[in-house]
């Protein structure tokens, strides 16, 4: 029996420290769950945890896509002799698209109103049976599970906290709860909840963080639930600097403290990156996070042990039970390099036209949650009424990334252009924002489209969601491109004898979105830093054809310098 004393947990009476590694099941493909799960054992780990992502599993609201999932999960962990922390929000951060928040919410979030209880409640119902009946007082692997997550940095509505709590436990929920904020003082005040465990999160200054933890909670088991022994990349970014986490980890045990490493395998967010605004209140720039999710973790991208690693298990090897398990024999990698040069292009605006949902009119510009979409793009069409004199067409507000045409020809966004001008505007969503205020952001042309400070109205909008992409698609104009790097969909194949973990590269190209075999490795992006996207060897067939498509939505004149060339794939590197 899993429970909580006045100062450690406990496992049928006798004192545990929880040395755990946050895992997410949804960034690792599930062929390589047993593989990752193992290299935790190895560092020196007991415990796995895992966030949940709501807007992953009901896109749209009633509509459920493998919930099953965290179950599966669950029972991996078990199998890999590994307690289990789950924390399903409803709202993860966890630098994931919204947050976790499906893109259809509306209302105040994180709060008592019904617009959000409602649908929470919901989503609980549907989910945690696959938690419930993995208990550790029901004989599985699953001892914590968290109520909201870092609420004190975002709200103050303990009414909102009590009810979650509330739900938890209606829903069959019977091993500890717990809180987890920051260090700061009004952080875990507004986040903490009376008679639930609370946590702390930081990446150093232990001693000051888990003080002040104690000045919240005097009594109940030290625990750090997000001990950031990394970071996380945005687009523009400088590479990162690894650092050497292990002192830190050493301290925060020497303290008698329970420990949750994040990450301790980011592995690759697939799309679903989210966004932030920079600066102390997060009222500066727009930044997107990169595809990948390596976090400078002690197990890298591909699953491979790293320098931090090594430190890593030196610090955990004597609170072990004993002796440290062996590192598990590395997946396969991909047998030679390919090279592919996709002979199949449709252009974008074909492309659209075929897969999305169809043209929209209105007065004024559709949002992308009108239109459904949670991931992908929008092209909006307008005529500029006329008869007038050229001037500035403007886009307040806009967040994402914006392509003006005018009469077929690319322009920037405040080209002076007179009456009778077709304009069309390609709005490309980032990632919605997933830490602080600006959570819940509407994405598209909030601001609508100035001409000179006249508002224009008579929107034309078609959607292109990116899971439109993934399956099967209908027929589509595939000619030769007509440039290298053309924007549009550009489709290739190829064999290989040997399937495995690979890196794959879009030298020349410009921005955009790569499937393999139906699968989003995530975007790619010239800007960097971020230059090979992961990917996991159970995505690449050994027999018959494998398919890459890649979505080019910066085209050739997006680019600086060269030309797109091959897409090239290498074998991951033992």
């Amino acid at each position: 029996m899993f429970g909580t004393g006045e100062r450690d947990f406990l496992v049928d009476g006798r004192p545990v420290r929880l040395l755990s590694g946050a895992l997410h099941y949804f960034r690792v493909h599930e062929g390589q769950w047993a593989h990752r799960l193992g290299m935790l054992r190895a560092l020196g780990l007991n415990c796995v945890e895992t966030y949940v992502p709501w807007n992953l599993h009901e896109p749209e609201r009633g509509r459920y896509e493998d919930v099953a999932a965290l179950g599966r999960f669950l029972d991996a962990a078990a199998e890999a002799g590994l307690y289990a922390i789950v924390r399903p929000g409803p709202y993860i951060c966890a630098e994931w698209e919204n947050g976790g928040l499906p893109a259809w919410l509306r209302g105040p979030l994180r709060t008592r109103d019904a617009s959000f209880t409602e649908p929470v409640a919901e989503w609980f119902r549907r989910l945690l049976p696959q938690v419930v009946e993995r208990q550790a007082d029901r004989g599985g692997p699953v001892v914590l599970v968290q109520v909201e997550n870092e609420y004190g940095s975002y709200g103050s509505d303990a009414l909102y906290l009590r009810w979650l709590e509330g739900l938890l436990r209606e829903v069959g929920v019977t091993v500890p709860l717990c809180t987890s904020d920051g260090p700061e003082d009004w952080m875990l005040s507004g986040g903490t909840v009376p008679g639930v465990l609370a946590t702390v999160n930081f990446g150093s200054g232990s001693a000051e963080a888990l003080a002040a933890l104690r000045r919240v909670r005097p009594e109940g088991p030290l625990m750090v639930m997000e001990f950031w022994c990394g970071w996380f990349t945005h687009w523009g970014d400088e590479a990162v600097e690894r650092r050497d986490a292990a002192a830190e980890l050493r301290a925060i045990l020497g303290a008698g403290a329970s420990v949750n490493i994040y990450m301790a395998h980011g592995g690759s967010n697939g799309g679903w990156e989210g966004a932030n605004r920079l600066g102390e209140w997060q009222d500066e720039a727009y930044t997107a996070t990169t595809a990948s999710y390596d976090y400078d973790a002690p197990i890298d991208e591909a699953g491979r042990p790293t320098r931090k690693f090594h430190l890593m298990r030196e610090v955990l090897a004597p609170y072990a039970d004993g002796p440290l398990p062996e590192l598990p024999a590395a997946p396969p990698a991909l047998g030679a390099e390919v090279s592919v040069r996709p002979a199949a292009w449709a252009p974008l605006g074909a492309v659209v036209d075929a897969v999305g949902g169809g043209e929209r009119e209105s007065a004024w510009a559709p949002s992308f949650e009108d239109l459904g979409v949670d991931r992908g793009l929008v092209r909006y069409r307008l005529r500029v009424p006329g008869p007038r004199a050229p001037l500035p067409l403007r886009l307040p507000e806009v967040r994402d990334l914006c392509e003006m045409y005018v009469d077929g020809v690319r322009v920037a966004p405040g080209t002076p252009m007179g009456g009778g001008a077709e304009v069309e505007l390609w709005v490309e969503s980032l990632g919605r924002v997933n830490y602080g205020p600006r959570l819940g952001e509407s994405k598209g042309l909030p601001g609508g489209v100035l001409h000179a400070t006249q508002y224009l109205h008579g929107f034309r909008a078609t959607p292109l969601r990116l899971r439109d992409l993934e399956g099967a698609l209908p027929a589509l104009p595939f000619t030769a491109p007509p440039v290298a790097g053309a924007r549009g969909l550009h489709r290739g194949t190829f064999t290989t004898a040997a399937a495995g973990d690979a890196w794959l590269s879009l030298p020349g190209w410009g921005r955009g979105f790569v499937w393999l075999n139906g699968v989003c490795l995530g975007r790619y992006w010239s800007e960097g830093p971020q230059r090979e996207l992961f990917v996991p060897g159970p995505v690449v067939r050994a027999e018959g054809e494998n398919e890459l498509r890649v979505l080019e939505l910066a085209g050739p004149e997006g680019v600086d310098g060269g030309e797109a060339g091959a897409v090239r794939l290498r074998p991951v590197e033992g």
